[in-house]
């Protein structure tokens, strides 16, 4: 079964882009991350109406950071796919939230070695659950306070998928007070 969902995954098509986030040409998933190609994807935090964001703990069955902890939802664009319309979708598939929209964007970050070469919009909600959470894709998902997060993240930083770490600090270095528990 775990190698039917990698070739499953290594297949999967998605859009390879230029320097400003236009599309290029097409490969195969396996391609793009072993050539390092630049590439889409979104991730979305759930936020609680205490402020506690919603992680993921990655499945071990994951080929990139198996076993991290991770945004609440992430994932790559299909070829020819849209960031709003993949952050619906993701949500839906990976969590079990069904939206009529995509939810409000919070920021974007170009392409680099911490993000995997992709370019991402990263999406903010509140919801308080309870969700239905994948198995191939998930292994468990827990509420954490951004205080305790941001701790854990300085204590034991190869906990966390690289990419949520780097979107995560960039956001909270960026952060006013008071930005933490608004709805934006």
């Amino acid at each position: 079964m775990a190698d039917d969902v990698k070739a499953q995954r290594d297949d999967e098509l998605f859009d390879v882009v230029d320097a400003h986030d236009r599309v290029v040409g097409q490969a195969t998933r396996a391609d793009v991350h072993r050539r390092r190609l630049w590439h889409r994807a979104v991730h979305a935090w759930v936020f609680n109406a205490a402020g506690e964001v919603f992680l993921q703990k990655r499945s071990i069955l994951k080929d990139m950071a198996p076993g991290c902890w991770d945004s609440s939802c992430s994932g790559h664009l299909d070829a020819g796919e849209e960031y709003d319309e993949a952050v619906v979708r993701e949500l839906g598939e990976e969590i079990g939230l069904v939206l009529a929209a995509p939810p409000n964007r919070l920021f974007f970050e170009s392409a680099r070695s911490e993000t995997g070469w992709e370019f991402v919009w990263v999406y903010r909600l509140s919801n308080e659950g309870p969700f239905k959470l994948h198995p191939a894709e998930i292994e468990v998902g827990a509420w954490y306070g951004p205080e305790f997060l941001d701790d854990w993240l300085q204590r034991a930083p190869s906990d966390f998928a690289p990419a949520f770490a780097h979107l995560w600090q960039r956001w909270r270095g960026a952060c006013r007070p008071g930005e933490l528990t608004s709805s934006t």
